[in-house]
């Protein structure tokens, strides 16, 4: 394959790097299969064919030369509705299922019936228990995790027929919610009655339809995720501000390898435990090994960086990359963002792929079932198939990136609080003076039909450089860590004003606050400065962007953080533009309903344009000055 191809692929070095490897070693990634995909069905691009009955598929005619409806009578509109519907169902599932299991394990840990868990932050267990009225004097911490893992379960089905955490949105949001009929009051139920209203022979009305999709995403966003993140931090930790390194340079070429990769830090936190048992480390070096070295991918990895500081050996479409390597000794996954080419490239080395999810089982990998009752056991044993995998490493076939870059995480809403001394009026003041222009949330996912980590990193830049700080999740966080932008020393790439902020504090311009559920941590930032303020989220200077989203629950925290009131732009198309109705609602329409639009704007330089000038025109409608004045930090 020729260098500029390559080049065309990516700006990670190493993952070119391993991209030329792939090459020599005749091995197909996502970037080969997507262009053997080409040219993709443009009916599915634009989002109208319907495969909901057998009376398809159906599809539209976006030219006008075939029938413009489908077999039931529905047309574009209503198909294109149904399917972006069944996109935030899908989205919402995934990571309120996530939810489900940590909500779990919590239960089960409090009931004393976990192995290598325990409650690690009493005081936000307590916390967050006060929100639900319950009781917390003289009761031990197990008696009242107990209680409220209980009540988080009322919340996926029908007794109680609300969500706890929306009572955080201010008082004007939540009014809205209720007048438009779309205050989430149930997870499972809001996901369900989606696949209800989208099946043959019920809803046709895009306005109806959509309105459902947003009150599923409002039960993922302040309901699912949320659980999954404050409930993780009551487990293992409240994630605080850590060092760590990036890039596949962290793999250790005299070390077992062992990447854990997906979402749910469930299974990866004992499989860190398991790593630095002295007797492990023992069994490495009867094999050969100096030690045991474990890096992540994916949010699985974002998970442990912030409560554990672990290395990061990069985002979603690094995964096949870090296989190729021939460095990697096991590959441990959880689910979601998981690519079922793994075991085949694994293949090719010694590599071992172990599935651990009975939701999550691929072709060709070695299955151990994890199961929290036994955790540390199922740990301890799937580190023994990384070290005896370690035999059977090839060294001729071992490359290993040189490249390791430092980064900053850990900022939670609460690190950040305390960061500011304990209050959102520092932050507020800085908004104010003009030293911070606004705030952007960059998130989301890797897209091979975008220049891998391109959009995420020329976007960010372009913001910090104009006082806009920047909050990121998920594979954002790790393309923006790749490229230097997590550390301190990183402020003097931004403007005067973030730049005295950022120095003052220590802290870099862009904020590592964690995994894709995660994104509850900036919903919280906001619902808190807007509560301050006694405004709504819609009145903040605030902005959303997902640059090189893919996956369904991207659709799904679109929606949710739309809904919030947050203005959001696509860096990807989705598959609404077979509907000029659904096109309209979405960037027009909602503005009127809900306070905020998306914008779809593959071009990162056009996107932060569109970002900057929303920014502007909130802070104009809140009388805020246009340009920094003195210092306030």
């Amino acid at each position: 394959m020729k260098r500029e191809i390559i080049l065309e692929r990516t700006i990670d070095t190493a993952a070119q790097e391993m991209l030329e490897k792939a090459t020599e070693e005749h091995i197909d990634t996502a970037w080969d299969r997507y262009e053997a995909q080409e040219p993709q069905c443009g009916y599915g691009l634009l989002g109208i064919c319907c495969r909901n009955c057998v009376m398809g598929p159906c599809r539209i005619d976006p030219f006008g030369n075939e029938p413009q409806k489908g077999v039931c009578g529905a047309d574009a509109d209503t198909i294109v509705a149904r399917n972006l519907a069944r996109m935030i169902a899908g989205g919402a599932a995934a990571h309120s299922d996530h939810g489900r299991d940590i909500v779990e394990v919590l239960h089960l840990t409090a009931e004393g019936k976990t192995q290598g868990y325990q409650i690690n932050d009493e005081e936000k267990l307590k916390r967050i228990a006060q929100e639900y009225r319950i009781i917390t004097d003289e009761r031990p911490k197990e008696e009242i995790a107990k209680e409220l893992a209980e009540k988080a379960m009322e919340e996926f089905g029908m007794i109680k027929n609300t969500i706890q955490f929306a009572e955080r949105a201010p008082e004007k949001r939540k009014e809205l919610w209720k007048n438009l009929g779309i205050w989430p009051r149930s997870i499972d139920r809001e996901i369900v009655e989606i696949m209800h209203r989208t099946h043959i022979g019920v809803g046709a009305e895009i306005a109806s339809l959509l309105l459902h999709g947003l009150r599923a995403s409002l039960s993922d966003g302040w309901g699912g995720s949320m659980l999954a993140t404050e409930f993780s931090d009551i487990l293992w930790g409240t994630p605080k501000p850590k060092e760590s390194t990036v890039s596949l340079g962290v793999l250790k070429e005299d070390h077992v390898n062992i990447i854990v990769h997906g979402h749910n830090p469930v299974l990866s936190e004992v499989i860190v435990d398991a790593v630095r048992d002295p007797e492990m480390i023992e069994l490495a070096k009867q094999k050969g090994a100096i030690g045991i070295n474990i890096a992540g991918i994916c949010c699985t990895s974002n998970e442990l960086l912030m409560r554990k500081g672990i290395p990061v050996a990069g985002n979603f479409l690094v995964q096949e990359l870090a296989l190729i390597s021939g460095a990697v000794d096991a590959m441990v996954v959880d689910y979601q963002c998981l690519m079922p080419s793994l075991p085949s490239i694994a293949n090719c080395y010694h590599s071992k792929v172990i599935t651990t999810s009975p939701k999550a089982q691929i072709p060709g990998a070695t299955h151990i079932e994890f199961d929290p009752e036994h955790a540390y056991d199922i740990g301890t044993k799937i580190v023994k198939e990384a070290i005896e995998a370690y035999e059977n490493r090839n060294p001729n076939l071992v490359r290993i990136p040189k490249k390791i870059v430092k980064l900053m995480a850990g900022f939670s809403a609460e690190a950040i609080l305390e960061a500011l001394g304990g209050t959102v009026q520092p932050l507020i003041d800085a908004i104010v003076a003009g030293k911070i222009r606004g705030i952007a949330a960059v998130v989301g996912c890797n897209n091979p039909k975008i220049k891998h980590d391109f959009n995420h990193v020329t976007l960010t830049k372009r913001l910090i450089e104009k006082d806009i700080l920047v909050v990121e999740t998920g594979c954002a966080a790790i393309a923006n860590a790749k490229a230097g932008l997590l550390v301190p020393e990183a402020a003097d790439q931004a403007g005067e004003g973030l730049k005295e902020v950022a120095k003052s504090l220590g802290i870099p311009p862009v904020l590592h606050m964690g995994s894709c559920v995660d994104i509850s941590r900036i919903l919280n930032v906001a619902a808190a400065i807007a509560n301050k303020l006694n405004v709504d989220i819609s009145d903040l200077p605030v902005a959303g962007a997902a640059p090189e989203w893919m996956s369904e629950k991207a659709v799904s925290i679109g929606a949710y953080v739309v809904s919030s009131g947050i203005f959001t732009v696509l860096g990807a198309i989705p598959p609404v533009l077979g509907s000029k109705g659904v096109t309209e609602l979405l960037t027009q329409g909602l503005k009127n309903v809900v306070g905020a639009t998306f914008a779809v704007e593959p071009d990162p330089e056009k996107e932060a344009e569109l970002i900057i000038n929303h920014i502007n025109e909130k802070r104009k409608a809140l009388g805020l000055k246009e340009t920094p004045i003195e210092t306030v930090m």
